[in-house]
């Protein structure tokens, strides 16, 4: 699977590592909930760089206190602290027990097409319907995966030119676009 150099937190290290290490993107899609996406997904390199590397049978081991208080070490890798440590360490978990502590394994063990994949992910702690449909998208659009149907199982957000959501997140330009397109959303919603 080859993958492209991602664009989304506007930090150059925590960009390689999520273009790199499949675990820290994962993180960093479950990480993606009331806080920027930017520092949702910036969350992974904090977590590694804390910890000394970013190994899934690791964090799912760390004394959760003390996780908690490395999510909390100024700039906090997330708002909420608490609760964001406790499902990354249930994610990491997952991983470990399920995945043999390959995050990849999720999307390519078995070449699983779209829809076992998207069924996969929905299986993971802290992975709803959306998240788990934006995911694959981001998988789809931006990490090589090539699963038959990848697009059909993450619609909306596998449309091809969609401005939706962090899949479709390639520069500055598009990260604009993407939050215009979602505030748009947000005022729709509460006006319906």
């Amino acid at each position: 699977m080859t993958t492209r150099e991602l664009h989304i937190t506007g930090d150059a290290d925590a960009d390689r590592l999520l273009s790199e290490d499949p675990l820290a993107l994962l993180i960093g899609m479950l990480l993606d909930q009331q806080v920027t996406m930017e520092t949702a997904f910036a969350g992974p390199a904090k977590i590694r760089d804390r910890m000394g590397s970013l190994d899934a049978a690791t964090i799912a081991a760390a004394e959760p206190d003390a996780f908690v208080e490395l999510f909390k070490q100024s700039p906090a890798v997330h708002r909420f602290p608490g609760s964001m440590a406790g499902r990354v360490q249930a994610v990491c978990a997952a991983v470990r027990d399920d995945w043999d502590g390959d995050a990849a394994a999720i999307w390519t063990r078995g070449e699983p097409d779209g829809a076992e994949v998207y069924r996969r992910l929905r299986t993971l702690p802290g992975f709803g319907e959306q998240k788990a449909k934006i995911f694959l998208a981001l998988l789809g659009k931006q990490y090589g995966l090539t699963a038959d149907g990848w697009r059909e199982a993450s619609a909306p957000y596998g449309s091809e030119g969609s401005l939706m959501s962090v899949a479709d997140i390639v520069d500055a330009e598009s990260l604009g676009r993407v939050r215009e397109a979602k505030k748009a959303a947000k005022a729709a919603a509460k006006k319906g």
